[in-house]
């Protein structure tokens, strides 16, 4: 593709690049992981290598895929130090073997915090290099009687959204609870692909993961790769599963229910713009002034 001179505006570019890039393949994983890492690493390599094998060049582990432990400070006693670590070798071990962009679900990385860790979306390109890190900014809290959550007991909260230019376009991450936060998602700027790890919870996620995964698409016009836990873990716990790929009009791809599995679509950056230059929505955005 050549770029012209006459492309004077970063919007014109933007359409420009978007509507010569070719259709594309991505993958969204879904697990119900136990509390071996090990165990659980296995499982992921396994299920990577069958999404590579359909030709998909993103491919996304959902959070906590390398360990969904007894108790929720066992994340704390497996946490790697930044940049360091069995889990982050494999992750950038896989991304180098199958030529494809692997976003890693979440890590639990050392903070100053000796009783929390960041839960990190760690991003690798395809030579198993890291590109990109985001720390889970919203932390979930749930309380209905017997079924209690507290992630801030165990987790130290990110403070920065962030997003990452790919062959494929410009990504924008977060994980989980995030999803219940629009603002995080307009404070990205124009993305391409919104991906979304997570863990939902059954009660939760069955009232209203699906809701939330499309009204993010619709309203950011852009396709959302959300892969899931989903299934019974050893400790206890129920995930929703329903991991998915979803388009900017709002139309789910592809979907699992429940178990081990993948999930894969096709990305048409050309309907992306079809989309926004239909409806630009994104362009028609103002703030209202205080009454």
């Amino acid at each position: 593709m050549i770029i012209t001179k006459n492309s004077t505006t970063p919007e014109a570019l933007r359409e420009t690049v978007l509507t010569t890039q070719s259709m594309f393949r991505v993958a969204a994983i879904q697990m119900a992981s136990g509390p071996q890492v090990q165990a659980n690493l296995q499982e992921a390599a396994r299920l990577v290598e069958l999404a590579a094998a359909t030709g998909a060049r993103l491919i996304a582990l959902p959070e906590y895929f390398c360990l969904m432990g007894m108790k929720d400070a066992d994340k704390v006693k497996a946490r790697e130090k930044d940049g360091e670590g069995p889990v982050q070798d494999f992750l950038a071990e896989t991304a180098r073997r199958h030529k494809a962009w692997i976003v890693g679900g979440t890590v639990p990385l050392a903070c100053e915090d000796p009783n929390r860790v960041r839960n990190a979306c760690l991003v690798y390109d395809n030579e198993g290099r890291r590109v990109a890190r985001y720390d889970k900014i919203h932390l979930f809290g749930f309380d209905m009687g017997q079924e209690k959550y507290a992630e801030q007991d165990t987790i130290e909260p990110g403070d920065r959204v962030v997003a990452v230019d790919t062959p494929w376009g410009r990504i924008g991450l977060s994980v989980c609870y995030d999803l219940r936060f629009p603002e995080l998602y307009r404070a990205l700027g124009e993305v391409d692909l919104l991906f979304i790890p997570s863990a939902f919870t059954e009660t939760t996620g069955k009232a209203h993961w699906e809701t939330l995964i499309r009204a993010r698409a619709i309203e950011n016009q852009c396709y959302v790769v959300a892969p899931a836990q989903g299934g019974y873990h050893v400790n206890g716990r129920e995930t929703h599963g329903h991991s998915m790929i979803v388009d900017p009009w709002g139309v789910v791809l592809d979907r699992l229910p429940r178990g081990s599995g993948v999930v894969v679509a096709g990305v048409n950056p050309t309907y992306t713009a079809k989309i926004r230059r239909s409806l630009p929505a994104l362009k028609h955005r103002t703030l209202g002034k205080p009454a």
